[in-house]
């Protein structure tokens, strides 16, 4: 492919506009959108909804998917002047409940001078949505042929992509190409990500009253606690795969030998061998007391992400793009994350994800962006939208 003649002017304007931009990235953070927050997560797609229009005009379709337990989904389409067909995904839920906000500490420079911007969900991944959608704003205005570009913006990702994946599966299909506007990896795209286990453990122990007749009950917590233990013991970090139990509850009274307790447990793999033996021994756990019963749901998330024969192109061309508006040689790298990429990589389809913002600490109190890489990263997603108007090649 040649270069885009486009190249070093969309880089200036993404600087022109830097402002803008960090505008938009702050005007969604102040909408908090937790996960389990469906009133917010309604509030937040409305106003996602309202920016994008304000940018890009109306979409030629839309369709809201109601999430139901879940935040809805929501397609946006606007129709290109050349050939091809973009996905740009991403979530709009956050891992932070109402209130957090009011809160939260702006960070300071960093240890080498820059500035910071700080936010619940600032970096994973409300600076990414704002991205996308001035990319596609900025690859309009150099007036070249571009694809068609479908956003989705989903409000589950953070808990499982429980109601979007069919959607994300579906759109991404139709498409092309995929762009997941996930926060980067230091500036680095990701092409392997791990998979993802959400198991339920749920122990059934037998009741009694912990003073008159210990001995009667078989404490469902006790057991809870061992196969806790064991389970960390299946973690093999040397192959990638960790076990984290993050939730742990039961019982009913403190005089009363519990006979119930549940662990939710978080499980990640980076290949499918792993994935099995972990099922099989978390299922050869035993615990002391023969009287209580362990059940566990075996909830597979997301399958492990690998960079696939369909997007090793993609990526050439993404540092092509980087090289053109000047950039140090795009690096891309593998992480413990999953996201709505491995979807979409499993089915074999061309996709990079980390497309959105450069800082640190999703999950973390202090999460962050540096505001003076959003025109960068705007910059490269608005060029790879210029090329991907003609069809990759392999």
């Amino acid at each position: 492919m040649t270069a885009s003649p486009a190249a070093a002017p969309l880089t200036a304007r993404a600087q022109d506009v830097s402002s803008k931009i960090v505008d938009d990235i702050l005007t969604l953070v102040r909408q908090e959108t937790g996960s389990y927050d469906l009133p917010g997560l309604a509030g937040g797609l409305d106003l996602l909804r309202e920016l994008t229009v304000r940018r890009l005009g109306r979409p030629d379709h839309e369709q809201r998917h109601p999430g139901g337990a879940c935040g809805d989904t929501l397609t946006l389409s606007y129709a290109g002047t050349g050939a091809g067909h973009v996905a740009l995904v991403g979530h709009y839920d956050t891992v932070w409940p109402t209130g957090t906000l009011a809160g939260w500490q702006q960070p300071g420079p960093s240890d080498d001078g820059r500035d910071r911007l700080g936010g619940p969900g600032i970096f994973d991944m409300k600076a990414g949505l704002a991205q996308g959608i001035w990319a596609l704003k900025l690859a309009r205005e150099s007036g070249v042929p571009l694809p068609t570009v479908t956003f989705l913006f989903n409000g589950d990702e953070e808990i499982g992509s429980l109601s979007s994946r069919p959607v994300i599966e579906e759109v991404a299909q139709q498409a092309d190409v995929t762009l997941v506007l996930e926060p980067s990896a230091h500036g680095a795209v990701k092409t392997a990500r791990k998979g993802t286990g959400i198991f339920q453990v749920t122990v059934t122990g037998v009741e009694a009253h912990a003073g008159l007749a210990p001995q009667d009950g078989a404490s469902a917590i006790t057991a809870l606690s061992e196969f806790v233990v064991a389970a960390a013991m299946v973690a093999a970090p040397e192959k990638g795969t960790t076990i984290n139990t993050g939730l742990f509850k039961g019982g009913s009274a403190i005089n009363v030998v519990a006979g119930q307790a549940t662990a939710g447990v978080d499980i990640r793999v980076s290949s499918q061998a792993e994935q099995d033996r972990v099922d099989a021994e978390l299922d050869a756990i035993e615990v002391s007391d023969p009287r209580v019963r362990i059940d566990i749901d075996h909830a597979w998330n997301r399958p492990p992400m690998t960079l696939n024969a369909a997007s090793v192109p993609l990526l050439d061309l993404a540092r092509a793009v980087a090289r053109e508006q000047g950039r140090d040689a795009l690096r891309d790298t593998a992480v413990g994350g999953a996201s709505d990429a491995n979807f979409v990589a499993a089915l074999g389809l061309p996709v990079l994800c980390g497309m959105g913002a450069v800082g640190d600490g999703a999950h973390a109190q202090g999460e962050f962006i540096y505001p003076d890489t959003v025109p960068a990263q705007t910059a490269l997603v608005a060029g790879l939208l210029e090329r991907l108007a003609q069809p990759l090649r392999g």
